[in-house]
């Protein structure tokens, strides 16, 4: 994800691989849809159509794999007008200014431990770009990752992504904009008023290093800009869904933000619907919450277990950070760890559902460690599978990474081991603790991944469980 993480927002769901954030914390376009619902005895006047002379007709109009497919439509953008208020009423965030987090210094589900992270929202209009000054780093992984309001992935900037200008100052404006950045500036655009900000440095082997660059990133506003308050949406917690009541202020949160991907046509057309239904009656508003709450959010567990190819027992998402017309895979990317990266800069791989009692190996031929798969670096963490966080171990053990001290085998392979104890088989090195008793995921992230990682030809070798 950096972006799919494990689902801490579902009953009995498993990990979904990535590092970024929605956890549920225990505190916690402009689109005219231009589509009626064509349905005989509709209202036209604008007013409420009557319950007893509506309903029956707008309930055989509207099916429930409308109203499922309505409800995982419109939860993407739910999920990250949520963050939104999180951030903004509990972490005391403030328009274009950079908050920069300490290393583990996050409360997040399947946090990355091998990076430290920097958040922001930024906020432009036609007369203010926002000035962001990055250091020169070298050696080292970083991005300065961009999101819009449904999650997608819009910039990435650092020396892949921009070769010829991969440091020094930019210019963030609204696209569009009549603005003249300084010279010095490289402009980047940005589709939509308001935008989120999920910063990246590899800690490495100098740690205190990463916090110095940090530090260096900066937010500058050329001039005062006042968003409007986020759309109010039901502010959830814990493993609780909306259920109906997300259809309430439909209209509201689909005008917040364009959604900029394409394809979307037919399921705003079910939206439509729903709305209509949800509105036509008390019998239409209950079918609602019913299909909603037995069907939609039940369903969500076993979608997460078909969000992409899976082997050797690691499953693989089949879309990160951007989505084209997969909103389904969008929202459950929001759901189980929002602000996603693309491929390009991870890959991520999970192992659901482990017992904390059981011993696994698993052994990386000489040719094909983790090593010879990423151009910066790897890891693999272990989470407990319900929710989400790093395993209580007393050896303060919490990932294998590029960092640990590992030994390899004679020939060159590379064995890893998970389970209460260090197998006599394997370097007590190469062993991550895990807790009896408890069932917990494994996130395995790529950073720079080789080619065969990102199309979908490697997988990690599968776990040999023993005792």
């Amino acid at each position: 994800m950096n972006a799919f993480v494990s689902p801490s927002y579902l009953i009995g769901a498993v990990s979904a691989f990535g590092i970024s954030r929605l956890e549920f914390r225990q505190s916690g376009f402009v689109f005219a849809l231009g589509i009626s619902l064509a349905v005989s005895g509709c209202a036209t006047d604008g007013k409420q159509p009557s319950a007893g002379k509506t309903a029956p007709t707008v309930q055989t109009a509207v099916s429930d794999t409308d109203i499922v497919d309505a409800y995982y439509y419109l939860l993407g953008r739910v999920l990250v007008l949520r963050q939104e208020h999180l951030d903004f009423e509990k972490e005391q965030f403030e328009w274009n200014k950079l908050i920069y987090r300490s290393p583990a210094g996050v409360a997040w589900a399947n946090p990355n431990l091998d990076v430290v992270y920097s958040e922001a929202w930024i906020a432009v209009d036609e007369k203010t770009c926002v000035l962001l000054s990055i250091p020169k780093i070298t050696g080292r992984y970083y991005t300065w990752q961009m999101l819009n309001g449904w999650g997608e992935t819009l910039v990435n900037i650092n020396e892949r992504t921009f070769p010829q200008h991969p440091w020094g100052n930019f210019a963030l404006c609204l696209k569009g904009s009549e603005v003249q950045p300084p010279q010095d500036a490289l402009r980047v655009d940005l589709p939509a008023k308001t935008a989120r900000v999920l910063a990246r440095i590899e800690l490495g082997s100098n740690p205190r290093e990463a916090l110095r660059l940090q530090r260096q990133f900066k937010l500058t506003a050329k001039g005062r800009v006042q968003p409007d308050k986020p759309v109010d949406v039901p502010m959830f917690e814990g493993n609780h869904l909306p259920g109906a009541e997300i259809f309430d202020g439909a209209d509201s949160i689909l005008a917040s933000e364009p959604d900029i991907n394409p394809g979307m046509e037919d399921v705003r057309a079910k939206l439509a619907g729903v709305e209509s239904l949800l509105t036509s009656g008390a019998p239409g508003r209950a079918r609602v919450e019913k299909v909603v709450t037995e069907q939609a959010v039940p369903a969500l567990p076993g979608m997460l277990a078909t969000i992409g190819t899976a082997k050797n027992g690691w499953a693989h998402p089949r879309r990160n950070g951007n989505y084209g017309d997969d909103y389904r895979m969008r929202t459950l990317a929001n759901l189980t760890g929002i602000w996603a990266n693309n491929p390009q800069e991870v890959t991520y791989f999970g192992a659901q559902g482990l017992d904390g009692g059981v011993s696994y190996t698993m052994t990386f031929p000489s040719d094909a460690r983790p090593k010879d798969k990423v151009r910066y670096f790897w890891s693999v963490i272990a989470v407990d599978a319900k929710e989400y966080h790093v395993l209580p171990t007393s050896t303060k053990r919490y990932l294998l990474n590029k960092q640990s001290p590992l030994k390899y085998n004679v020939d060159g392979s590379l064995t890893l081991a998970f389970g209460p104890h260090a197998p006599k088989s394997v370097p007590e090195s190469n062993w991550l603790p895990t807790v009896e008793g408890l069932k917990y995921n494994l996130t395995f992230r790529f950073y720079g991944p080789v080619t065969d990682v990102t199309d979908g030809t490697y997988y990690p070798p599968p776990l040999i469980g023993g005792d």
